[in-house]
């Protein structure tokens, strides 16, 4: 409520007090913003201050020569991401805050080829009427590169002057991910491509790009790395919004080595992948980058806690870490193709036949799947009531007589012990069409990071770690959908910097098409 002052008089007390209160009231939701924000930018100002002393105090630490490269361009990742995330608050904490001396950049190399781009106004018609004259340009250059060759390009923004007025015009500087910086958007894509899809350490890339005519310095390409990943995580958040409003989820986790550099050991940390159901409209996936296996991380990915909890049905193994979620609401679908692998294991191991004939049992059930996997969700429920359903019942019938003839602890009845036991979380699929068999889809999708890990070695950091994941997930998500991760990207963080927030999920993956945003 806004009370202008010449007004006052004619307000009862009853208006004032509201009044009053009304703007004590924004008084303290201002102050609470604010000290939210300096809280924020404290702790951000600490880490940059640890990462700061690691970096300069990496010599002492005893690693080995490559250990100690991949640390040191994490530290630099790390370093530009808060450094871009302590910028954004103070300038929207304090939007008048003077700008930033830049230091002094070194000119590209002039034998690089060269493209121009030149950028005049829309109209060199001053508002007076008169013809404006040209009087000299601004020329900046952004450093591209295409798999193998380096070129720059030349941007070229004429001014023009009108005698009369005194005025001058020239056209806007684009927005760019990095400001002031030298990369263009196509550099910065195959940077992160080649550090997170093709699985390549900076020092290779510093290397690679080398021989191409320029060897830009492996900190270089980490201040990049970490800027880069501050700007795409909004989309990441919303490619998680965006999961979590389907009906049925997928999810798993594997280890991934993560490093304490306070004493140069490592220890296991955990990516966790969340996707939406195999049979759902969307092709997505989103990982999520946890210090331990703990449920705790599944129950805060999934909003338990909060207002927003997903209880959807959740497609997982027997991993206690989803128990806690299962009796707050979420409702268990098992994987079939766990239970199928005990008695794989079991028969390769001893040829046993009990185990033969639970697999030839598995494999009928897995021959109606195929052949109902591009039927609509009420079609593939009324096949798997006809034709699934018996088969299942004979199974169980068929596992608890054997399991009364087989000694306890034998590998035969722990077989036999796992798919009983979860008997009805593994045939919740036949009374659900929307509902997957198996887990194998979000297998599939976490693959490429335990391929990965033969090149990682570790995650330098927790901040890596996550950082890791988000791009990750943008760019399995776009390999989902038949995109080059790429072009994908490219085209993201040229559009990026002058999209609107609002509008965010249109560069997601799944609704992303070359050249149409």
């Amino acid at each position: 409520m806004v009370v202008e002052p010449q007004s006052l008089d004619s307000l009862s007390p009853e208006q004032l007090r509201s009044a009053l209160l009304s703007m004590l009231q924004a008084a303290a939701a201002k102050d609470q913003e604010l000290a939210f924000k300096q809280t924020l930018i404290d702790k951000l100002t600490h880490e940059n201050a640890l990462l700061k002393r690691m970096k300069f105090a990496a010599q002492s630490e005893r690693f080995s020569p490559e250990q100690k490269s991949l640390l040191d361009d994490e530290i630099e990742a790390d370093l530009a991401a808060v450094a871009s995330e302590i910028d954004g608050l103070s300038q929207a904490q304090t939007p008048t805050t003077p700008e930033k001396k830049q230091a002094k950049r070194l000119p590209l190399p002039a034998h690089l080829p060269r493209r121009e781009i030149r950028h005049e106004p829309a109209s060199t018609t001053c508002s007076c009427g008169c013809q404006m004259k040209r009087i000299g340009e601004d020329v900046a250059e952004k450093l591209d590169y295409v798999p193998g060759v380096f070129s720059v390009e030349r941007h070229i923004r004429g001014k023009w002057a009108c005698a009369q007025c005194q005025s001058i015009q020239q056209a806007p500087v684009d927005a760019h991910v990095i400001d002031k910086g030298i990369p263009t958007a196509g550099l910065l894509a195959q940077v992160l491509v080649g550090k997170y899809a093709d699985h390549l350490p900076l020092y290779r890339q510093e290397a690679i790009f080398g021989r191409a005519g320029l060897a830009i310095p492996r900190s270089t390409l980490a201040q990049w790395v970490g800027t880069c990943g501050v700007r795409l995580q909004p989309l990441v958040d919303a490619l998680k919004d965006e999961i979590l409003s389907h009906r049925v989820l997928h999810a798993d986790e594997t280890p991934v080595a993560m490093l304490k550099p306070g004493d140069g050991k490592t220890h296991r940390a955990y990516l966790w992948a969340y996707a939406p159901g195999a049979f759902e409209d969307i092709k997505a996936v989103v990982y999520d980058f946890c210090e331990s296996r703990s449920g705790e991380h599944a129950r805060r990915f999934l909003g338990h806690g909060t207002d927003k909890a997903w209880k959807g049905s959740l497609t997982c193994d027997d991993f206690s870490g989803y128990k806690a979620l299962i009796a707050s609401g979420v409702t268990e679908v098992g994987c079939l193709a766990h239970a199928r692998r005990k008695f794989y294991d079991l028969h390769a191991a001893n040829q046993s036949q009990i185990a033969e004939l639970a697999l030839q049992q598995f494999a009928r059930v897995y021959d109606i799947e195929r052949e109902v996997r591009d039927l609509g969700a009420e079609q593939r429920q009324i096949v798997r009531q006809q034709q699934t359903r018996p088969i299942l019942d004979a199974l169980h019938e068929w596992m608890t007589l054997q399991r009364r003839q087989v000694p306890d602890g034998s590998a035969t009845a722990k077989a036999l012990d796992y798919s009983l036991r979860r008997w009805d979380a593994l045939t919740r699929f036949v009374g659900d069409g929307q509902l997957p068999v198996d887990n194998n889809w979000i297998e599939n999708q976490i693959r490429p990071i335990a391929v990965g890990r033969n090149n990682w070695l570790f995650a330098g950091s927790l901040r890596a770690g996550q950082r890791a994941a988000a791009v990750m997930s943008l760019i399995q998500s776009a390999r989902m959908n038949g995109h080059d991760p790429y072009a994908y990207l490219k085209e993201v963080l040229t559009r990026l910097p002058t999209h609107k927030a609002s509008r965010i999920d249109e560069l997601l993956p799944h609704r992303w098409q070359p050249g149409a945003i």
